[in-house]
């Protein structure tokens, strides 16, 4: 937990010169502020601010009971929903879905995800492209932890990756994507998670404080009386740059969504807060911060909304609890991007970690099908107002064009200018490794 507090030759915030020289080299939930800076000096490579917004559909979401219905298959396969015609003629989606229907022109869904191999529950191959078979000295990173090591922040009082994710009953449900052999200098830094406890002043946390102003205003009122007394003088660079991104209040703003347009959190919504059981909660107001974050520097924001493990209840818990919001949240990113004009910088991938059985079971449910699964892709660029891959009449093969997980990994890193196939990372063994495994960026998109 960071205080800043001290004792001895004080500031009049409470802070000895002594404790301010160490601000710098404490982990900021889970984020090592000089190894960051340091990494991002020795990468040497030219910096661009294009982002990705990733949300992970906890607990995979029914593949065939969003984009890829099948009225024409036996009642026990195609379920309750109906599809609906969407701005892009020839392209159908659910009933339950109408505000991405109004936008399929600005949207890609993907029909023939697959990847994972056992059909357990992990957001492991969603942040990473790849499985946890078989992992190198210290595991796989995510894609936020890598684009922050090649890349570096964009400005120096932003962390590059976010995770807006609080903890979850199932820890796996909770991750914002983990660092692996990067180590914790690379990991993301969590406002709704572990990292609310870092964030505090002479022992006033948020909850105490009256109003977000009061808190900037602390910001602010420590940033000046250190430097009037030459706190800063002494620390080397690295450190003077992780005070920023303590003392600014650029981050401040980013996170802080009640500085948003009244009309644009109404059309955003608010959701709701709360986990759903041991899932991610169904908070519409992380898409319009995570909008706010890579507006204000972030390159990576990962968000996990809900709990679509739907054993039982299937169509009742879609149609009632979580498609309307993620309809509602995705459609409001969407337009937003577009009408600010980042949606060539920033690209956006929904998904989940598998599909969904075929078959309905008898307690209205659809169980784990690792065969197949779907995403949505919108942004970056790319080439939308496109469906890709088909899959049976009952949704359970694919039939046409494959997509690893890995192959939109690699479509990802195209995006921030990066060849997937020719930047290596070391392990905690020195072995180095390409960004993903053999995939080359989708030329549908791209």
């Amino acid at each position: 937990m960071l205080t800043i507090a001290g004792s001895g030759h004080r500031m009049c915030d409470g802070v000895t010169r002594r404790n301010a020289m160490k601000i710098g080299a404490l982990g900021l939930g889970g984020l090592s502020l000089p190894g960051l800076l340091r990494a991002e000096h020795a990468a040497g490579i030219k910096k661009s601010h294009k982002a990705v917004i990733m949300i992970y559909m906890v607990g995979a979401p029914p593949h065939q009971d969003m984009y890829d219905l099948k009225p024409d298959a036996p009642v026990e396969i195609r379920g309750e929903f109906h599809p609906i015609n969407t701005n892009v003629p020839g392209i159908q989606i659910c009933e339950h879905l109408p505000k991405l229907a109004s936008i399929m022109d600005k949207l890609v869904p993907l029909r023939s995800v697959y990847g994972s191999p056992s059909g357990d529950h992990d957001s492991f191959i969603c942040y990473t492209g790849r499985t946890v078979r078989n992992q190198p000295a210290g595991g796989w990173p995510s894609i936020g932890s890598s684009i922050s090591k090649v890349l570096g922040s964009v400005d120096q009082s932003m962390p590059p990756f976010f995770g807006l994710a609080p903890n979850a009953g199932h820890p796996p449900y909770g991750s914002p994507g983990h660092p692996g052999f990067l180590g914790f200098s690379h990991a993301a830094f969590r406002p709704s998670g572990p990292a609310r406890d870092d964030m505090k002043l002479n022992g006033i946390d948020l909850n105490r404080l009256s109003s977000r102003k009061q808190l900037l205003s602390s910001f602010d009122t420590f940033r000046r009386d250190a430097d009037s007394r030459g706190v800063f003088e002494g620390l080397d660079s690295l450190n003077q740059t992780a005070m920023e991104i303590l003392t600014s209040s650029r981050l401040m703003h980013a996170l802080d969504v009640t500085r948003e347009d009244p009309a644009v959190r109404e059309r955003y919504g608010t959701g709701d807060p709360n986990n759903y059981y041991d899932g991610a909660p169904r908070n519409l107001e992380q898409f319009l911060m995570a909008r706010r974050l890579v507006e204000a520097g972030a390159r990576v924001v990962t968000l996990n909304f809900g709990r679509w493990d739907f054993h039982a209840n299937n169509f009742s818990e879609c149609k009632n609890t979580h498609f309307p919001l993620f309809d509602q949240g995705m459609h409001a990113l969407i337009t937003d991007l577009h009408e600010r004009g980042l949606d060539k910088d920033v690209a956006v991938v929904a998904w989940g970690e598998f599909g969904r059985t075929p078959r309905i079971n008898p307690e209205a449910g659809r169980d784990h099908w690792p065969e197949v699964g779907n995403a949505l892709i919108a942004g970056g660029g790319f080439r939308t107002g496109q469906v890709i891959g088909a899959t049976d009449r009952i949704g359970a093969k694919i039939t046409d064009r494959p997509i690893h997980f890995g192959e939109v990994h690699a479509t990802l890193y195209h995006h921030f200018g990066i060849d997937p196939k020719s930047v290596q990372l070391h392990d905690l063994s020195s072995r180095p490794h390409y960004l993903v495994d053999n995939w080359n960026p989708m030329p549908e998109l791209v």
